[in-house]
């Protein structure tokens, strides 16, 4: 019996499982893509739904920026295939998202934070 699955033209893909994950050429199943497109729906919504709660504008932007990182890890994952790609590829995306939320904290430090504060002198 071959280890080989066979996608919808009868080619084989060398290595894949006769699973749903293998049969679609390695990635993820159609009903994998509609819950994790239910999740990005429910989590857009929370964003939405938290811009409008006054109690939460102290922390409006820390809970935003989590959200949209979370949204973005997502796509990248699933919709982007990078789950089921090399782990390379995966610390290629990882390290510049990584960059980035450091970048946006230093900047909103020195131009937000620090220009409200006194020096005493």
């Amino acid at each position: 019996m071959s280890t080989e699955a066979l996608d919808g033209h009868g080619r084989g893909h060398a290595g894949a499982s006769p699973s749903g994950r293998g049969a679609h050429g390695g990635h993820a199943s159609p009903r994998t893509y509609w819950t994790i497109g239910g999740i990005l729906t429910v989590i857009t919504a929370v964003e939405v739904a938290i811009f409008y709660i006054p109690a939460m504008a102290p922390v409006l932007a820390p809970v935003l920026l989590i959200l949209s990182a979370t949204k973005f890890l997502l796509v990248v994952m699933f919709f982007m295939h990078l789950k089921f790609d090399s782990p390379i590829f995966s610390g290629v995306f990882l390290a510049g998202m990584v960059l980035a939320s450091f970048m946006t904290v230093a900047l909103i430090i020195l131009f937000q934070v620090l220009p409200n504060h006194q020096i005493m002198g």
